[in-house]
C-alpha cells in the first residue's frame, strides 16, 4: 500500500484512484463497506483521511478518543485491500477551505481522483457546510464520480462513537460486532517499573497516548506483535488501570503473554481485547495479588481457548 501525504504535485502514477473519504477511526464494518464500494468502482482503491483527527484539531483539550493509532489504521486499511492511502494534514488552511474548493482543488485538481465514496452523513469544508448532496452536484460538474451509501448496521448503525461507548463499559463483544475484529490497544512497548517481573508475571507496557481508555480492569487478550524477532500472534492477560495495590498512577496498559520468553522492548504490538474478566481492585499484599493473577490467567486461558479469534492484520 502506498501512503501518500498531501495533495500537491502528485505525478500521474499516483492519480486516478477511486477513494473512500473520511476519518476511518477504528476501520469498522461501515468503513469497510465504503472501501468495498470504492474497489467496485474500478481503478486503484484509495482512502482519503486526515491527520490529526479533525476532532483533535477543533478540540485540543478533549480527552483521548482515538480507536486506532495512525500506524494501526494503516495496517487495517491495507488488510482491507486499500492500495493508496492519501493522508491530508488537517490544519487551519484545510479547515478553512470552502466545500467547492475542497472538491475542485483537493479531490480533483490535487489528488486527481476519478471516483469518491462517502456515507450519507459525510460533511466537509469550512464549518462542515458541505454534505453528500452537494458533493454529488459538484462532482457531476467536474467529472468526478460520486457514490453515497446509507448507514449500515440496522438499528445500531456502525459508528466510532458506539464502539467508544462499548469500550467504556468493557463490552468487548459489542465493540467487536461493530469492528469485525477485537478492538486493539496499539503502540510500541516501553520500559515499565518491572514490578510484574518481580511478581512472576512479566508484562509488556504501552502508553495509551491519544487512544480511548477502555473500562479499567483485567482482560483476556489476543496479541499481534508486528515487528522484531517475536513477530506473530500470542495470547495473554492484560491490565488496564492505575495499579491501586501499589499506589495509584496514571492509566496504563500492561499485558502478560502466556508461555512467552523474550524481550519485546521497542516492538510494536496490538493487543485485542477479547473479554472483560473483572474490575480493577486493590489487594492487601503482593501475595494476595499474585493469587488473583493466577486465577485471572487461568480464566483468560479458558476464555481464549473457547473463543474463535478473528484474523488480525
Amino acid at each position: 500500500m502506498q501512503v501518500i501525504e498531501g495533495y500537491r504535485g502528485l505525478g500521474a502514477e499516483r492519480r486516478g484512484a477511486a477513494a473512500a473519504l473520511g476519518n476511518f477511526d477504528g476501520v469498522h464494518l461501515g468503513h469497510r463497506a465504503l472501501i468495498a464500494a470504492a474497489r467496485a468502482a474500478g481503478g486503484p482503491t484509495g482512502v482519503v483521511t486526515f491527520e490529526p483527527h479533525p476532532r483533535r484539531f477543533f478540540q485540543p483539550d478533549a480527552p483521548p478518543f482515538r480507536l486506532t493509532t495512525p500506524s494501526e489504521k494503516a495496517r487495517q486499511l491495507k488488510a482491507c485491500g486499500v492500495q493508496r492511502l492519501h493522508v491530508l494534514a488537517f490544519d487551519h488552511a484545510l479547515a478553512g477551505t470552502r466545500p467547492e474548493a475542497f472538491v475542485e482543488d483537493v479531490l480533483v485538481g490535487g489528488l486527481g481522483l476519478r471516483h469518491v465514496v462517502v456515507g450519507r452523513d459525510f460533511r466537509f469544508g469550512k464549518g462542515r457546510a458541505g454534505d453528500a448532496a452537494l458533493l454529488e452536484r459538484l462532482g457531476a460538474a467536474l467529472g468526478l464520480g460520486v457514490s453515497v451509501h446509507r448507514l449500515l448496521g440496522g438499528d445500531q448503525p456502525y459508528s466510532s462513537s458506539a464502539i467508544r461507548q462499548a469500550l467504556r463499559t468493557g463490552d468487548c463483544a459489542a465493540a467487536a460486532r461493530q469492528l469485525g475484529r477485537w478492538h486493539g490497544v496499539s503502540g510500541r512497548v516501553v520500559e515499565g517499573d518491572r514490578r510484574g517481573r518481580d511478581l512472576g508475571y512479566p508484562t509488556a507496557n504501552l502508553d495509551f497516548g491519544e487512544q480511548v481508555i477502555p473500562r479499567f480492569g483485567i482482560y483476556a487478550v489476543d496479541v499481534a506483535v508486528h515487528d522484531g524477532p517475536h513477530r506473530g500472534r500470542h495470547r495473554g492477560v492484560a491490565s488496564i488501570g492505575e495499579r491501586p495495590t501499589f499506589g495509584r498512577s496514571r492509566p496504563n496498559f500492561e499485558v502478560h503473554l502466556f508461555d512467552f520468553a523474550g524481550d519485546l522492548y521497542g516492538a510494536e504490538i496490538t493487543a485485542g481485547l477479547v473479554h472483560f474478566l473483572r474490575e480493577e481492585a486493590a489487594f492487601e499484599s503482593a501475595e494476595a495479588l499474585v493469587r488473583q493473577m493466577d486465577r485471572d490467567a487461568e480464566e483468560a486461558r479458558a476464555v481464549l481457548a473457547d473463543r474463535r479469534l478473528p484474523a488480525s492484520a
